[in-house]
């Protein structure tokens, strides 16, 4: 199936920033949504948004940590539309701060959302995407997993499992079936604002409000790769604002 209209599209992290702006973007193109995230209230939100427009959208409570949430996620999808053509994997954290802050919750967080995260919904969808003999995977990473810079330690790391993990699986997933990684740079979003170090996220922060750009960019990139032609994989997207070194 060509472009983006009608495909059933499967969204972690979905309740505001990079996976809001993703949900309205496909959701204009015409594509049938199964949104999961955390936030009830936010998440409802953004389902009735995307129908008050006459989009089709539903959503599913999901903590990405959980194998089950992650099979309640996909099978939604079939129940719901009957098959899934697309999984974006976008749940994520960025509690950054100093190893010497041994803030061990916040580093047992991005790795669950990050890696165990993705790993969930490389096991919830893969079974479907091979009994249909098609299917897609959308994993999100970031720059840091090219370029680390302090204290971005552990956040570097585990987005670097991200790329690491998508590439293997882009390597066994065959004939019928596309992985694409989409690495973001700086980008507004609140997760700058939640966990991590005070000091350091009062940097973020500033950073962010000076060279940041909008989630719709990369909600962008993501609909690029999804829309190309059956036999097409977009491998590797890394979108970063020009000011960013």
């Amino acid at each position: 199936m060509t472009g983006i209209k009608g495909k059933v599209i499967a969204l972690t992290g979905a309740s505001s920033g990079i996976g809001e702006a993703t949900a309205m973007h496909l959701a204009e193109r015409g594509a049938r949504l199964v949104l999961g995230a955390r936030r009830e209230d936010r998440l409802t939100a953004v389902v009735d948004r995307i129908t008050a427009h006459g989009g089709s959208a539903v959503g599913i409570v999901v903590d990405v940590t959980r194998r089950d949430g992650l099979k309640r996620l996909t099978d939604a999808a079939v129940d719901h539309f009957g098959r899934l053509d697309v999984l974006i994997s976008n749940a994520g954290t960025m509690a950054v701060s100093p190893f010497d802050e041994l803030r061990q919750d916040d580093w047992d967080a991005m790795v669950a959302t990050h890696i165990t995260g993705l790993l969930n919904g490389i096991a919830a969808a893969l079974p479907v995407f091979r009994q249909q003999r098609s299917g897609h995977f959308v994993n999100v990473a970031s720059t840091a997993a090219y370029v680390v810079k302090a204290p971005q330690g552990v956040y570097a790391a585990t987005k670097t499992a991200v790329k690491v993990l998508t590439e293997g699986l882009r390597q066994e997933s065959g004939p019928d079936l596309r992985v694409t990684l989409v690495s973001p740079g700086f980008t507004n979003t609140e997760g700058v604002t939640k966990g991590g170090s005070p000091e350091v996220m009062a940097a973020l922060i500033q950073q962010r409000d000076a060279i940041a750009m909008p989630p719709s960019a990369i909600a962008c990139a993501i609909g690029y790769a999804i829309e190309q032609p059956d036999g097409v994989d977009i491998s590797e997207i890394v979108v970063r604002p020009t000011a960013q070194a």
